[in-house]
């Protein structure tokens, strides 16, 4: 199978919440409103609980408690909530993996420090609507999962990382194709906007610096993240090649920085996309 037909199989093996698909045709209905939007998710109570935990969260430091989702439309932005309504759906689709083949608190802790480095440099950057890369950091392995459920021998294999390897070369061995590309690929087959899906794709870097701000952002938060949680199997930035940084005008001590501000962020957030969350009781 290549990684078309692997995420073909995987979009009908894993749907997104009809909450999450129907919130993106609200939010490019012209006509909707801020109450629209806001209605319709509050419709899947879950849902909405996450989504104000994450906007009361380390992640945006608000000086006032946000209590409803129409203030965090308001405050936040529709698109971004729309991107962390995203983050949620997906995180809470994969719930169910098996966690026997791969460390699923370790997956969600990489996962999370990819997403919230690259929204912390996008926002040294002065980007506009960080949320952007922190979705794509939180998605950019989902096909990883995936794999665990539909070639479980193969997950585990490319799991089994070394520090003479990373994971992009034995997915690239293994599998002929990357985890990054597989869940691009997924991501499409659900109708997520073709910008996010495209930056998922470029998370590994080539040679030399990428051509655009998001993917330089996207590439060294990916390699940041791989060193900062897997420091059993990796030294400290044994994968950051300098170009990654150096492209971005960010030194050592705007690093240091990032990891230990994003660090703390996800040991605050992390159990919002623990499997657990999304249990019912």
């Amino acid at each position: 199978m290549n990684v078309v037909e692997y995420a073909s199989e995987a979009a009908e093996l894993f749907v997104l919440p009809d909450t999450v698909t129907s919130l993106r045709a609200v939010i490019d209905d012209e006509q909707s409103t801020v109450d629209d939007i806001a209605r319709l998710i509050t419709f899947d109570p879950t849902l909405a609980a996450q989504l104000l935990k994450l906007a009361n969260s380390a992640m945006y430091k608000f000086p006032n408690r946000i209590d409803t989702i129409s203030k965090a439309i308001q405050i936040i932005g529709t698109k971004s909530l729309y991107d962390l309504a995203v983050s949620y759906g997906v995180a809470k689709t994969f719930a169910s993996v098996n966690a026997n083949i791969v460390d699923l608190d370790k997956f969600w802790e990489q996962s999370l420090s990819c997403a919230l480095l690259g929204k912390h440099i996008a926002e040294a950057k002065r980007l506009r609507q960080p949320e952007r890369l922190f979705v794509a950091g939180l998605l950019h392995n989902i096909g990883e999962l995936a794999m665990v459920q539909i070639h479980p021998e193969m997950a585990s294999q490319c799991a089994a990382i070394n520090k003479n390897t990373t994971p992009r070369v034995m997915q690239q061995t293994l599998c002929g194709f990357t985890f990054a590309e597989l869940s691009s690929e997924i991501m499409t087959a659900w109708g997520l906007p073709d910008t996010l899906n495209d930056l998922v794709s470029r998370v590994h870097h080539k040679l030399f610096p990428a051509d655009d701000t998001d993917v330089q952002i996207m590439q060294l938060a990916y390699v940041l993240a791989l060193d900062n949680v897997n420091q059993d199997v990796y030294e400290p930035y044994a994968n950051l090649q300098p170009f990654l940084n150096e492209c971005l005008k960010l030194d050592e001590d705007d690093i240091e920085v990032a990891l230990d501000t994003t660090n703390l962020q996800c040991i605050n957030v992390i159990s919002m996309f623990n499997p657990s969350a999304f249990m019912v009781y």
